[in-house]
C-alpha cells in the first residue's frame, strides 16, 4: 500500500492515546455510565463524544452550577478504574521506534493519561500534551498546535496518529498530516491521509532528526 505519507519525512509524530495506543474502551464506558447514572442522565446521551475532553462533555450535559463537581467526579471515577486497559497492537513498537521524536497529545488529564499508559505497560514520552495544558480541546486544533510547539517543530512537519473523528479534525485544522487507525471508528468516518487497522501495520524509521513511515 502506498500513500502520500510514505513519500514524506516528518520531524515529529504526535500520538493520541485512548483508542490509538491504548484500548481503554471498557474502562471509559464503565466510568462514564456510572457518572451519568449518578447525575440522573441517560448514558445514551454520551454517544458521539469519543476523543472529546471531559470538561467539554460536562459543559454540554451539566448546568453551570454543577459543572465543577461533575468534572471532579468523572476524573475521580476514571482514575480509579484502569481494569482491562491494554496496549493496542503495534503501540509499544511505535513509541520505541520514534523515541524522542514522538509525543502524546490526549484529551485526558495528565494523571489519567499516565495511569492508563502505566496500566497498559507503555512508556510515557518526554512530551505529553493533556487536557491540563489547553483551553480548547479536540476538534479544536489547539492540542496539536501545542504538541508541535512543545516538540519545537512546525505543525506541517508533524504526523498525527489518531482514531477519532474529533482528533482527525483537530489535526487537519492544525495543518498536520494524519494517520488513522480503525480501532474505534469506521474507516469511512476518518478523513485521514492513510488509514490502517492498527499500528502493527505501520513501521517508523528514524533517520537523523527525521521519521519515515512505511506500511507493512
Amino acid at each position: 500500500m502506498t500513500s502520500v505519507l510514505t513519500e514524506r519525512e516528518f520531524a515529529a509524530v504526535l500520538f493520541d492515546n485512548d483508542g490509538t495506543l491504548t484500548d481503554s474502551t471498557e474502562a471509559v464506558n464503565r466510568s462514564w455510565s456510572m457518572w451519568a447514572r449518578e447525575l440522573g442522565l441517560d448514558p445514551a446521551r454520551l454517544r458521539g463524544y469519543h476523543g472529546v475532553p471531559a470538561a467539554a462533555i460536562v459543559n454540554e450535559l451539566v448546568p453551570p452550577e454543577g459543572r465543577a463537581k461533575a468534572l471532579s467526579r468523572i476524573e475521580e471515577i476514571e482514575q480509579a478504574d484502569t481494569d482491562g486497559v491494554i496496549a493496542l497492537p503495534g503501540a509499544l513498537s511505535a513509541l520505541q521506534a520514534v523515541g524522542s521524536l514522538g509525543a502524546i497529545v490526549t484529551s485526558a488529564t495528565q494523571p489519567l493519561a499516565s495511569a492508563r499508559l502505566a496500566a497498559a505497560g507503555l512508556p510515557t514520552p518526554g512530551v505529553m500534551v493533556t487536557a491540563d495544558d489547553i483551553t480548547h480541546g479536540k476538534p479544536d486544533p489547539q492540542p496539536f498546535l501545542r504538541g508541535a510547539e512543545a516538540m519545537g517543530v512546525s505543525p506541517s512537519q508533524c504526523l498525527v496518529v489518531e482514531d477519532a473523528p474529533s482528533g482527525v479534525a483537530a489535526a487537519r485544522a492544525a495543518g498536520c498530516a494524519v494517520l488513522a487507525v480503525v480501532s474505534t471508528t469506521a474507516e469511512e468516518d476518518l478523513d485521514a491521509d492513510l488509514i490502517v487497522p492498527d499500528l502493527s501495520h505501520v513501521g517508523f524509521t528514524v533517520m537523523g532528526d527525521r521519521i519515515r513511515v512505511s506500511v507493512r
